[in-house]
């Protein structure tokens, strides 16, 4: 049997307190690597497993009228979010008492909240995932009551969300966005670059529960609002102008209509209305060719109302005066043309008309006589200078320039020479019809128009938006007012032009029946773009009004058209309260025997 032999007790004990101090030397020195010299780099770490970024997103910048009225608005929305893997009873202080809330409770009052039922909530908080979206863009007021209740695994997220507060009050002018905020239409994307602010970033930590530490947040990049646009258009009118143009266009049984109202001596637009209109609130529910505004971008023959350009052009190049006299017959055939004929609108004998008498009975036969006294290449350029063919420049995206074709094709086509003195042959948007107009009223001098003021930042200051195009000499001043006063001729014998006056003004103005060409034959059918573009009060230029209704269906003359130009013409003098006219109009004979 063998003995195990004592051993030092202080031998054993000194190589204990080495091996301990050793220890503790060692676990010392991993102490300080991992306090001190790894310090930062595990907290880094540590912090990113924690930490959660999330964007901030910003609010767009307000749409406003010329008076500041808001008609396009940004505010936030609130998507309500659960994570179901932590989802469980919470206790909530109720009169300084904690108290315990079920999960079935707590849904029931998210439910009384959100327009849902109990089990529709209670369906969305059950499982395992770590995202579960409970509510979508709830309002402001609802998301400030859902945070009342205190629950520890809802989470939020803000959702910018684009408001029209007018509803389809200049819809088709404002544009609209898609779900992600992107703009599609309209002002909303012409002037994206003002409009548009930029998001910001919040980064803030989370528990080993997966909740929100409360005191954690920490916002990194702050989000920057947008700026506004201010426009130059009157909300007020423009719904005026939508009501009655609406209204007529469905009497009429028209495609659709148009009505345009510039302040002569700036160039700005005041009403832009389309009928149909839009809500840019709602525009999947209108047809895709319906959410533009045809006031910019459809182009379209002009009819008659052209001739008011031909009797300016002529009077211009000192070819005729007001009162000079002409044969006008109830057709023409145009010379070397194999044959084509022109006739008026009505049955007649050989009228004996002036040139103010042309354009109050609207002869063709008169218009092309008129405008076959100036070489076709000067009354080509007079076009261009009217504005007939180019962009007007209005700043609304995808604007038209109508179409004046070549002086090469003009060279070559001896009909479109004649008929487009009476307005066929070319083509023009209602905004062009409109600034032709303008021309003649402002003294004979065509401005861009204008529907954008500028931009304004959050100090209130205003960037204008700087006009690229210079004021275009027309005709000269003495034949902007003889032209006015042709024009009031025929408002005040015109069959059809009296429907438009204005009691208490000066009025001038003139129709237009343009036939439109049918598709199937490549010839004019029996539908046409009736119009009406007046000037008031004559005596003290102030306003146009342009007003067009296309494929009218019930009246095929401008009689459908002359009631919406008096209401809107009206309207307007009203609003700015223009004195009404205290002289009379020019002594013009009409006729001549």
């Amino acid at each position: 049997m063998t003995y195990l032999t004592p051993g030092d007790p202080k031998s054993r004990l000194r190589k204990i307190q080495v091996t301990v101090v050793a220890i503790a030397v060692l676990f010392g020195a991993r102490l300080v690597d991992l306090q001190i010299i790894e310090a930062d780099a595990i907290n880094a770490k540590s912090y990113s497993n924690r930490a959660v970024s999330r964007v901030l997103p910003s609010l767009r910048g307000d749409i406003t009228d010329g008076a500041g009225a808001v008609l396009a608005h940004t505010v936030f929305k609130y998507d309500v979010n659960a994570a179901p893997d932590i989802v469980a009873p919470f206790t909530r202080k109720v009169n300084n008492q904690d108290v315990q809330i079920s999960v079935e409770q707590a849904a029931t009052e998210i439910a009384a909240l959100v327009g849902q039922t109990q089990p529709e909530v209670l369906a969305k908080l059950i499982g395992t995932g770590k995202y579960s979206q409970v509510a979508k863009a709830v309002d402001a007021s609802i998301y400030r009551q859902i945070k009342k209740l205190d629950i520890p695994w809802l989470f939020y997220d803000p959702r910018p969300a684009r408001i029209y507060p007018n509803g389809a009050v200049a819809g088709g002018i404002l544009g609209f966005l898609d779900p992600d905020g992107l703009p599609l239409e309209g002002i909303e994307v012409a002037q994206n670059a003002c409009l548009a602010g930029k998001d910001g970033e919040e980064t803030f930590e989370k528990g080993v529960d997966g909740i929100k530490i409360p005191s954690s947040a920490i916002t990194t990049k702050a989000a920057v609002p947008g700026k506004k646009i201010k426009l130059t258009i009157n909300a007020d009118l423009q719904y005026f102008a939508q009501q009655i143009l609406t209204a007529n266009v469905a009497k009429l049984r028209a495609d659709w209509g148009t009505a345009v109202v510039i302040e002569v001596k700036t160039g700005k637009i005041l009403v832009a209305a389309d009928a149909p209109s839009y809500d840019p609130n709602e525009p999947g529910k209108s047809s895709v060719e319906n959410r533009g505004s045809r006031v910019f971008r459809t182009s379209f023959e002009p009819g008659s109302t052209m001739k008011m350009v031909t009797a300016a052009t002529a009077i211009d190049n000192g070819k005729v005066t007001p009162e000079s006299h002409f044969i006008a017959p109830f057709g023409m055939t145009i010379p070397h043309s194999n044959g084509y004929r022109v006739t008026d609108s009505h049955v007649h004998g050989n009228d004996k008309l002036t040139v103010a008498g042309v354009l109050r009975d609207s002869s063709n036969t008169g218009a092309m006589q008129i405008g076959n006294l100036v070489p076709w290449q000067t009354r080509y350029t007079y076009m261009q200078r009217f504005g007939v063919g180019s962009m007007p420049g209005s700043g609304f995206p995808g604007e038209s320039a109508g179409l004046l074709n070549t002086k090469t094709t003009w060279s070559n086509d001896v009909v479109k020479r004649y008929v487009s003195t009476f307005g066929q042959g070319v083509s023009v948007t209602p905004l062009q019809s409109a600034m032709m107009y303008q021309a003649v009223a402002n003294k004979g001098v065509r401005l861009q128009p204008q529907l954008i003021e500028g931009c304004i930042d959050a100090s209130g200051n205003l960037t204008k938006v700087t006009k690229d195009k210079a004021p275009v000499r027309v005709v000269t001043e003495a034949t902007a007012k003889s032209t006015l006063d042709i024009l009031e001729k025929v408002v005040e014998e015109g069959g059809i032009g009296k429907h438009a006056a204005v009691p208490g003004y000066r009025v001038g103005g003139k129709t237009g029946t343009a036939q439109i060409i049918d598709p199937n034959t490549g010839r004019y059918g029996n539908l046409h773009a009736i119009s009406f573009i007046g000037v008031a009060p004559v005596d003290d230029p102030q306003f146009v009004v342009a007003v067009t209704a296309y494929k009218s269906r019930t009246v095929s003359n401008s009689l459908g058209a002359t009631p919406i130009f008096k209401a809107i013409m009206s309207q307007v003098l009203r609003t700015y309260r223009v004195p009404p006219s205290t002289t009379k109009s020019a002594n013009i004979k009409t006729e001549w025997k």
